[in-house]
């Protein structure tokens, strides 16, 4: 339950997509692939924890909260446990990560440590930055720009020497960045939707989100704009000459415009909490059809 399951897709899906890329680029390597995604996953669950411990024990989550059951403010868990497990999972992650390092080299080392610097920090330390409006910044650039190219790299960086130093020659391709976009921006609206229905618990708790920051109206504004990235940048890739074979994600359109209409308009937990798993859902088929769409290309 506090690993929350619903939200995974945010860790699993960006590396699905830099698969994908991998294959199209033939550079697609099984070994650091797989390494990627147990240590985007294991850095998400992480994550998840660090949040459920340090919300409670700083009085973010409360008796009134509307989303899914919070496993140390609940007391179905005591926080030395949570807490342990917060730890003993970001650990793990930096296990895998040492394997990372020695395909990928220095940039991976940064990359991973920062990692899971800010999935501790997001809610813990002494200025946590999720309470600061900071939150979606942090899932756009780790759960995206970071997961998607870092996925690519490690994969194109596999025949190369170890323990490089600095960043080989085409192993971050411009058009890999751009390719991370939609599961940046689609990431960052299951926040969105997590933040737009705990606006009115959080601001009461000092919990400074950006959704309390902006009011709904802005915050659906920001939904919306994620959203459209994820479908404007497959029609990108066709126009500068991709297969069209990279549309495969605008098939899920009518999911999001589904989901759009729930987020325009409700407010309340027992509209959003399904939302936010539609959320995920629709991160999920995006990525998966997306990373077809340039394996096929």
């Amino acid at each position: 339950m506090a690993a929350r399951p619903q939200t995974l897709p945010a860790g699993a899906s960006p590396v699905v997509v830099g698969i994908g890329l991998a294959i199209e680029s033939e550079v697609f390597s099984p070994i650091p692939a797989l390494a990627a995604l147990l240590g985007a996953l294991l850095i998400q669950i992480g994550t998840n924890f660090a949040n459920d411990y340090y919300d409670a024990v700083k009085g973010a989550d409360t008796d009134e909260r509307e989303g899914f059951t919070r496993v140390t403010q609940s007391g179905l868990i005591r926080p030395a446990a949570v807490k342990r497990a917060m730890y003993g999972t970001f650990a793990v992650a930096i296990l895998t990560g040492v394997y990372l390092v020695y395909v990928g080299g220095l940039p991976i080392l940064i990359v991973g440590l920062s990692s899971v610097a800010a999935g501790l920090l997001y809610t813990g330390g002494p200025y946590p930055y999720g309470y600061r409006g900071l939150g979606d910044l942090f899932v756009f650039v780790f759960f995206g720009l970071v997961a998607v190219t870092g996925t690519y790299y490690v994969q194109a960086t596999a025949e190369i020497p170890p323990f490089s130093i600095g960043i080989p020659p085409e192993t971050v391709p411009t058009v890999v960045v751009l390719a991370s976009l939609p599961a940046a921006g689609l990431s960052t609206t299951i926040l969105v939707v997590n933040n737009i229905r705990d606006r009115e618990t959080d601001a009461k708790t000092g919990k400074r989100t950006l959704a309390v920051m902006l009011g709904y109206r802005w915050s659906r504004i920001e939904f919306l704009s994620l959203i459209g990235l994820a479908y404007v940048v497959p029609i990108a890739f066709a126009l500068i000459g991709y297969s069209l074979t990279v549309l495969l994600p605008l098939l899920t359109l009518p999911l999001a415009i589904s989901l759009s209409r729930t987020v325009l308009t409700k407010t309340s937990g027992d509209a959003l909490n399904p939302a936010l798993e539609t959320t995920g859902k629709l991160l999920a088929a995006h990525s998966v059809l997306f990373a077809v769409g340039f394996a096929l290309a």
